[in-house]
């Protein structure tokens, strides 16, 4: 019997394709310079590749009947029309890709009549502008739909009520708002991916029915706000992007009810603020992405008691190192939850990561940086810098101090009689060494006042 299968796949294999039986009848016209579709396929066919040729049209019934047909692959031709009808025939068609198809701008509310147990269905990139609502009103089975890459500017009406689909692809579209029943009835939905859209607007209780939703994909679109309870019914998600946005604030009343989400992305957005509680119910967060934004403080009640998160993403933003942040260093330096987290302000720490920011402690509160760059100095280079200080004031006193005794223990003879050149030396000398202690002194001046406030508090004094 499989000798028959194979003889008869063999025998009926069109003159421009390529046909193996290794396990079922595959029929290969992949890059065959086609423009129209053979007469005839093998009975036995199970699947056919006519990727890349030159195909425009295809007529109602054009592949004729096969119903061992389960895979069926359109990608990268030139269709431009579809005929109502065009895959009956096809009874068992499991998998349908039509992606890159240029010309592709609209669909029929019957181009899929009779696919009863289609369950992917691939139309990327095919310069679709919408689907007719009642499209896929046949196919119950259908699992995943791939629509990425076209022209939408709402999500299609055709997908309301499709309670088996488990995935959906609308990533790269056009976009503008999710209403309230644009995902109604996918309770079955896993993954949902509307990417790089241009979504300004979710309405209220738009993801109402998406209990069973895991991943979900929102981000680089233009959300600056979000309603108060978007995502409450999402109890099984594990990761969200929100990264790309325009989001300024987080409120708490977002992520409350998302008990088992993973990972969270919140990057490139112009958040300034965190509302105090908003990742408390996060219980089972791992990586949280908070990086390029503009946010100079992070508040430790904002995680309180998400003390366990695996990862945390602050570089790229304007830090401010004060004491608020101690907690974040030795968070860096305990659990390595967090690294690369540069200082914009005060001054004194500008440039420096917050890692390298030393903070000192009076009474045992923590003592911000001061406006200069101390916090790595230590008391013992300040008490050094103050001997060597010290040390020359003495030495030039010293010195001042034994010329003036070997001029005294000369006879009144020789004072008399002393040479005027002489005199001038001694003279100019005396005030050489008066004019360094005075310039000694005023350089003393100007650094203590700069570093003693902080030498202060460094030491406690």
């Amino acid at each position: 019997m499989i000798a028959l299968a194979v003889w008869a796949c063999a025998r009926a294999c069109p003159a421009s394709c390529t046909c193996t039986t290794e396990k079922h009848c595959s029929v290969l016209c992949d890059r065959s310079g086609l423009s129209s579709l053979p007469r005839e396929f093998p009975c036995e066919a199970s699947s056919i590749n006519l990727d890349k040729n030159s195909l425009r049209f295809l007529s109602e019934r054009a592949f004729g009947t096969l119903p061992s047909l389960r895979s069926l692959s359109l990608k990268h031709n030139n269709i431009s029309f579809i005929t109502p009808g065009a895959f009956k025939g096809l009874p068992n068609l499991v998998e349908l890709r039509m992606a890159h198809n240029d010309y592709i701008r609209y669909l029929h509310t019957r181009t899929f009549a009779g696919l009863r147990r289609l369950v992917r269905l691939d139309v990327a990139d095919c310069n679709l502008f919408n689907m007719p609502d009642r499209i896929f009103l046949e196919n119950y089975a259908l699992k995943e739909i791939f629509c990425f890459q076209n022209n939408f500017k709402r999500i299609p009406g055709s997908l309301r009520g499709m309670e088996n689909l488990t995935h959906v692809y609308l990533e790269r579209n056009k976009i503008e708002a999710v209403a309230f029943n644009s995902l109604q009835g996918l309770r079955n939905l896993r993954y949902l991916n509307l990417q790089e859209n241009r979504i300004n607007v979710i309405h209220d209780h738009s993801f109402h029915d998406l209990s069973r939703l895991e991943n979900f994909y929102l981000n680089d679109n233009l959300l600056s706000d979000l309603p108060r309870v978007a995502f409450k019914f999402l109890w099984r998600l594990k990761m969200l992007n929100l990264g790309g946005n325009l989001l300024t604030n987080i409120s708490r009343s977002w992520f409350s009810n998302l008990v088992e989400l993973e990972v969270l992305y919140l990057d490139r957005n112009r958040l300034v603020y965190i509302e105090e509680g908003s990742f408390e119910n996060l219980t089972s967060l791992v990586t949280l992405h908070l990086n390029s934004n503009n946010l100079s403080s992070l508040p430790f009640s904002v995680f309180e008691p998400v003390y366990f998160i695996g990862r945390l993403y602050l570089f790229r933003n304007p830090w401010h190192c004060d004491c608020s942040l101690e907690y974040l260093k030795e968070w860096m330096e305990s659990y390595k939850l967090v690294r690369d987290i540069p200082c914009a302000s005060p001054s004194s720490v500008a440039g420096l990561d917050l890692g390298a920011v030393v903070y000192a402690r009076v009474n045992g509160s923590c003592v911000d940086p001061g406006e200069l760059n101390l916090t790595t100095v230590s008391p013992e280079i300040l008490s050094s810098t103050e001997n060597r200080f010290n040390s020359l004031i003495s030495k030039l006193l010293l010195q001042e101090f034994r010329d003036d005794a070997g001029n005294v223990t000369k006879s009144p003879k020789n004072r008399t009689l002393l040479d005027p050149a002489e005199g001038l030396v001694s003279g100019v000398k005396r005030a050489a060494v008066s004019q360094s202690l005075v310039s000694l002194l005023a350089v003393w001046c100007d650094l203590w006042m700069a570093f003693g406030f902080q030498f202060e508090h460094v030491t406690g004094t």
